[in-house]
């Protein structure tokens, strides 16, 4: 009985990641950011931030903008652990390395 609660722990917390990472990847794509760089953003901050900082990125949403724009933007939520994850995921699936 113990294993199959913990079973489904682990299932439903693998659903949920996936939920949440396919809403983060959305929105960037939204946002202006090609789907690749978005689809490996995406992955990066559902593993680096909590729900509730992904929260405050989804107030982002709005006009295309360029990726640079989109970390400037991203600046104005006030959260130095959001900007620094997003600017490295940035960075790193820019350039392939992510």
């Amino acid at each position: 009985m113990a294993c199959s609660v913990v079973a489904a722990g682990l299932l439903l917390s693998g659903c949920v990641e996936r939920i949440a990472e396919s809403r983060v990847r959305s929105a960037l794509v939204e946002s202006g950011l090609s789907a690749e760089t978005s689809a490996c953003m995406a992955r990066r901050m559902v593993d680096r931030l909590t729900i509730a900082q992904l929260r405050k990125l989804q107030a982002l949403r709005g006009p295309k903008r360029s990726l640079a724009d989109y970390v400037a933007a991203v600046r104005k939520v006030g959260d130095r652990e959001v900007l620094e994850v997003t600017a490295s995921s940035a960075a790193l699936c820019a350039t392939g390395l992510g």
